[in-house]
């Protein structure tokens, strides 16, 4: 009887030192991460540095959104973000590309570095670095203007459902830049963005219905809805765009 009793403790403590040196799940590691962010939890910063050692993208991902708020880690943050994304973390691209493209202190901004950054977490489906990469070509801030790129990448954000995408790209269409002319696409979009909830789409929807065009009648009514919803929305969503 004692036997076993050995037997089932030992086997106990194998399976929970198997559990111990289990490799994290990404969820795992990004409750970890806002763990030490939010609370300041050393223990789960020292967990965070341990997997980054060990070449986990996203935990070196998260450990380099931690040190992007400190002033003195924020060189630490960017050699995160890359070695993150050369590992295949999407998020990583897109933060890397955005840290370049605005700068911080201690980092000065380049919009040209962060180009391609944007570009490789455009192309694994991030709405945000497809808009960001958009705007990169249609002001050519970094790049060289190009008006179909822009179209291109903004197609691409709002396939994946960006709004802001999709009122920017309304307007390509309706002036013809980097796309054919196209009004009646131009309108399909703004609707969509107003739809949405874009805040910019909604005034200029109702600047549209109100004096009425090719592809509504003049509607008053709706108008001053459009601009009480766009106006609810700047207030209560400002941060959400």
């Amino acid at each position: 009887m004692r036997a076993l009793i050995t037997l089932a403790l030992a086997a106990a403590l194998l399976a929970g030192c198997q559990i111990q040196h289990e490799k994290p799940t990404s969820a795992q590691i990004e409750v970890i991460g806002m763990k030490a962010k939010q609370e300041a939890d050393p223990h789960a910063e020292r967990k965070l540095m341990a997997w980054s050692l060990q070449n986990m993208p996203v935990a070196q991902r998260e450990l380099a959104i931690l040190y992007q708020t400190r002033a003195e880690q924020r060189d630490a943050a960017l050699k995160l973000f890359a070695q993150a994304a050369r590992g295949g973390d999407v998020e990583a691209a897109f933060q890397l590309g955005e840290m370049l493209r605005v700068g911080v202190p201690g980092v000065p901004a380049a919009p040209a570095a962060a180009a391609p950054w944007y570009a490789q977490a455009a192309k694994h489906q991030h709405a945000k670095a497809a808009l960001a990469l958009a705007l990169l070509y249609k002001n050519g801030n970094g790049v060289r203007r190009d008006d179909a790129q822009a179209a291109h990448w903004l197609t691409a954000a709002s396939n994946l459902g960006n709004a802001h995408a999709m009122f920017l790209l309304s307007n390509l269409y309706n002036e013809g830049q980097g796309v054919p002319q196209d009004r009646a696409q131009a309108r399909a979009l703004l609707e969509e963005a107003a739809e949405h909830e874009y805040p910019p789409a909604l005034q200029e929807l109702a600047m549209t219905v109100e004096l009425g065009d090719d592809h509504s009648p003049k509607d008053t009514l709706r108008a001053s809805h459009l601009i009480k919803e766009a106006s609810e929305h700047r207030r209560n969503n400002w941060n959400r765009f």
